[in-house]
């Protein structure tokens, strides 16, 4: 169970209690959301057929005496193809009410500078999140997705972490953020090379959701994705991390350790003191014993925090015996933590030449959107923070 956090920013409360207002007041409404692939909607009086519930698919086929053609046609254009879902519908009952997509793009931000793309959308609690296409110059495509709405890790470096948590996504939504991406790179002649949880909260506090959104990713019959094109990236939960390789063993996973130093880590991830970095080394140990798969060690440059030689041999001793490829990620600055500076690109490089003259396999993560608030949760927070400010002023309070 993820403990929910309240957020401590003031601004926050006012937004959360407004969340929790709106969830009430559409705890009984039930409608498809109108996606640019998609105009169907159904009165809050129908019963709902969820694309992605395979049990109330099959009930539907069976209820309209479709042939199972039908169905797998369906999915194949869909899922597979990312066709238009107006047109995939075309063989279906008109009567028959299919929730193919359970979020709305809410707006998207192109940006003017390198090929990323950020995807806000509002789910049925009118609750923001995001997911991030990545247009790489090499040609491939990645997508970050998220698997909450916030995050309870709470992170000194995360606009996300600053929201506290307000509630898991469903393995629905964690879908519908892959299946409108894949739509929008479709009209582009574009294909989705790799699915990422990178985005907005702990994947490993969401685990039933997380779990069967891999499981459909992974499926042949639906969205038929190699588990080498998928990472998991995950803050440092060592039992859930050993869990979800022996579950999905071809699956990549990401450790965003950040500092191999146990009182730096603890100062910038609250999560930390609860799990050291022995019990850390010892699951990636684990990990790689059950899946034989190379393991990524992410690592975030904050200038005088973990940016040292002395930081890169401290990095060193811990990798000591395992087989990863280092990340290293320039840092985006984050508003509410002014007392983080981002490394500049020549100690980042040394940084790197002290790891690479180890033998370490280690790379100098490019970010892009630099112009659509790149770093995660940024954006969801402005729209959020406007959102409860124009809800004060329009109460009158």
């Amino acid at each position: 169970m993820v403990t929910t956090r309240s957020p401590e920013q003031g601004d926050f409360d006012s937004f959360f209690q407004l969340s929790a207002i709106v969830t009430r007041q559409h705890a009984r409404a039930t409608a498809i959301f109108h996606s640019p692939h998609t105009a169907r909607f159904w009165s809050p009086m129908s019963s709902p057929v969820h694309f992605f519930d395979a049990d109330e698919v099959e009930q539907l086929r069976r209820r309209a005496r479709l042939d199972p053609q039908v169905i797998r046609q369906l999915r194949n254009d869909l899922l597979k193809k990312f066709r238009p879902t107006d047109e995939c519908l075309t063989g279906l009952p008109a009567d028959e009410d299919l929730s193919v997509h359970s979020l709305k793009l809410y707006r998207q931000l192109n940006s003017q500078t390198d090929g990323a793309t950020k995807l806000l959308f509002r789910n049925a609690d009118q609750l923001l999140l995001e997911s991030v296409i990545l247009r790489i110059a090499t040609g491939r495509t990645t997508l970050c997705v998220s698997s909450q709405v916030g995050c309870a890790a709470a992170c000194d470096f995360c606009a996300t972490g600053k929201m506290g948590i307000a509630r898991n996504l469903t393995a629905a939504e964690i879908l519908d953020q892959v299946l409108q991406a894949g739509q929008l790179l479709a009209t582009e002649s574009r294909r989705l090379n790799n699915i990422v949880f990178m985005g907005m909260g702990e994947p490993f506090h969401n685990t039933v959701a997380l779990y069967e959104a891999v499981q459909q990713l992974t499926d042949p019959r639906l969205f038929d994705r190699s588990g080498g094109n998928i990472l998991v990236s995950t803050v440092g939960l060592p039992d859930e991390m050993v869990r979800f390789a022996r579950a999905f063993p071809n699956v990549n996973l990401a450790l965003s350790l950040h500092s191999a130093d146990q009182k730096k880590r603890e100062s910038i991830i609250p999560l930390a003191r609860t799990y050291p970095l022995k019990s850390l080394h010892n699951a990636v140990r684990q990990v790689q014993q059950i899946s034989g798969r190379e393991l990524m060690i992410e690592y975030l440059m904050l200038q005088d925090i973990n940016d040292s030689v002395a930081d890169a041999e401290r990095l060193l001793d811990w990798l000591t015996d395992l087989s990863v490829h280092v990340n290293l990620i320039p840092y985006n600055a984050v508003e509410e933590s002014p007392h983080l500076q981002a490394t500049g690109r020549p100690q980042i490089e040394a940084f790197a030449r002290v790891l690479r003259d180890a033998g370490r396999k280690t790379t100098i993560r490019y970010s892009l959107g630099s112009d659509i608030e790149a770093a995660c949760g940024q954006l969801v927070r402005m729209e959020n923070r406007q959102q409860a400010i124009d809800s004060h002023r329009a109460s009158g309070s």
